[in-house]
């Protein structure tokens, strides 16, 4: 009685030896194929996000470049105030002579005429 109990015992210790072999001979396998399933599904959706960061990135580039080009502008424009001041200048003192001239002009068409008597008929 002890035989037919005894391989009982062997029986099912190979059986669970035998599962626990296959378990763990198949357990990268099933491992492997998880991460393929999730590759797979999670893919298509980070290449879209990676397209996307590209698009705002080039938008990004493009709105830096113009604000870096208007800042520059601005710049330039502050810098060239001296310009316009010495613009004003010589335009206040353009004016001033224009002035002397036509006054100069105004006294020398007044005194000639002054100066002719009317002709007497």
């Amino acid at each position: 009685m002890e035989e037919p109990e005894m391989q009982l015992k062997v029986k099912k210790v190979t059986d669970k030896f035998t599962e626990s072999m296959y378990v763990l001979a198949n357990e990268p396998s099933v491992a492997l194929y998880r991460l393929q399933e999730h590759v797979r599904r999670s893919l298509p959706e980070l290449a879209q996000h990676k397209s996307d960061m590209q698009s705002w990135e080039e938008q990004s580039q493009g709105a830096i470049y113009t604000v870096e080009y208007a800042c520059s502008a601005i710049k330039n424009m502050t810098d060239s105030s001296v310009y316009f001041k010495s613009i004003d200048s010589l335009l206040k003192h353009a004016i001033a002579m224009k002035d002397q001239l036509n006054a100069a002009q105004g006294r020398s068409t007044v005194a000639p005429q002054a100066k002719n008597p009317p002709a007497s008929s």
